[in-house]
C-alpha cells in the first residue's frame, strides 16, 4: 500500500518541476535549469501480465542542452525487486522516447535506504558488465538542513523536500519551525500546497503532529480541506494535552488504553467535552461517560 510520505517525495516534483535543478546542485551534478517541464504517463507496462509504473515521470526542457527524461522513485525501505525494475524503467524509457537522455532520481528518508539505493546496479558478467545503472539519490545524507527562514523562503520547494527527507532528523523541530515561519505572509496559492505536501511527507511520524500544530498557528491565513483538517487535529492535540494535565493534577489515574484514547482523538468537540467533565469528575469512567 502506497504511503503518504511515498507520494509526497515524488509528487513534489510534479508540483514544482524546477525543483530538480536545485536538487542537482545540492547533489553536485551540473544539470542546466529547465525552461519547461511536462508530466508524462507513468505506466511502463508492455503487453505482458507484469505491470510496471514509475512514481513520477517528467520531460524536462532546457535552453541550451535540449530535453531529457527525469524518472523519480520514492523509496521508503530496501526492496531487492528494485534492482530489476529500475534498470527496466530506464531501458524502457530509452527505447520508448528514443534519443532523450534518461535520469533516475531516488528520494529516501533514511540513511540506510539511501546508501542502498545509491549502489550501482550492474547487469552482465563481472568481467564485462553489459549495463550499469547509477541512480541519483536525494536523502537525509545530502539534502540541506534548512533552519534559516530567509534561506527557506528563497526556495520553498527545496525547503519542503529537505524537511520531508529529514523527517527522522533529531533537529526536525527546528526544520519545521523554520519552514512554517517561511510560509508567513506567503500567498495562499503558494503556502497551501507546501503545507499539505509537508504533512503528507511526514506521514504518521511524531514530527507530523508538530507540523499540524505549527500550521494551526502559523498558516491560519488560508483555508483548504486538508489545511482545515491539519488545524483541527492541532487544536485537538492541544486540548488533549490540557486534558491529560488536568487529570494528572486532580489525581485521576488513567489506564494505558485511556491515555492512548485521549492522545489519538482528533475530534475537537469530543476532547472539549472530556475536558469539561474532567473539572468535576472523580474517576476516568466519569470523563468518558456515554462513550
Amino acid at each position: 500500500m502506497v504511503s503518504s510520505p511515498h507520494e509526497a517525495m515524488h509528487r513534489i516534483f510534479q508540483e514544482y518541476p524546477g525543483l530538480f535543478s536545485r536538487v542537482s546542485e545540492v547533489l553536485g551534478i551540473d544539470i542546466p535549469p529547465p525552461t519547461s517541464a511536462t508530466v508524462l504517463p507513468t505506466d511502463l507496462t508492455e503487453n505482458s501480465p507484469v505491470e510496471r509504473r514509475v512514481d513520477t515521470l517528467l520531460r524536462i526542457d532546457t535552453q541550451h542542452d535540449g530535453p531529457y527524461l527525469l524518472a523519480i522513485e520514492a523509496q521508503g525501505k530496501k526492496d531487492p525487486r528494485k534492482t530489476a525494475s529500475w534498470p527496466y524503467y530506464v531501458s524502457y524509457l530509452h527505447n520508448r522516447y528514443g534519443a532523450l537522455p534518461v535520469l533516475l532520481l531516488i528520494v529516501c528518508q533514511d540513511h540506510t535506504t539511501a546508501q542502498w539505493a545509491a549502489t550501482p546496479i550492474t547487469i552482465g558478467l563481472p568481467q564485462w558488465p553489459t549495463l550499469t545503472l547509477n541512480p541519483l539519490v536525494a536523502g537525509p545524507h545530502n539534502m540541506p538542513v534548512i533552519t534559516n527562514v530567509a534561506e527557506a523562503r528563497k526556495d520553498l520547494a527545496l525547503a519542503t523536500l529537505a524537511a520531508i527527507t529529514h523527517a527522522d532528523n533529531p533537529d526536525v523541530d527546528a526544520i519545521l519551525k523554520t519552514l512554517s515561519a517561511a510560509l508567513r505572509d506567503v500567498p495562499e496559492t503558494i503556502a497551501e500546497p507546501i503545507a499539505e505536501l509537508t504533512a503528507q511527507g511526514l506521514g504518521n511520524r511524531p514530527a507530523a503532529q508538530q507540523w499540524r500544530n505549527l500550521v494551526a498557528v502559523d498558516t491560519s491565513f488560508y483555508k483548504s480541506f486538508m489545511s482545515e483538517e491539519i488545524r483541527d487535529q492541532g487544536r485537538a492535540q492541544g486540548r488533549a494535552d490540557s486534558l491529560l494535565l488536568v487529570l494528572d493534577v486532580r489525581g485521576i489515574v488513567l489506564t494505558k488504553e485511556a491515555r492512548e484514547k485521549i492522545t489519538a482523538c482528533t475530534d475537537t468537540h469530543l476532547v472539549h467535552q472530556w475536558l469539561e467533565r474532567a473539572a468535576t469528575a472523580t474517576t476516568a469512567e466519569e470523563v468518558f461517560a456515554d462513550q
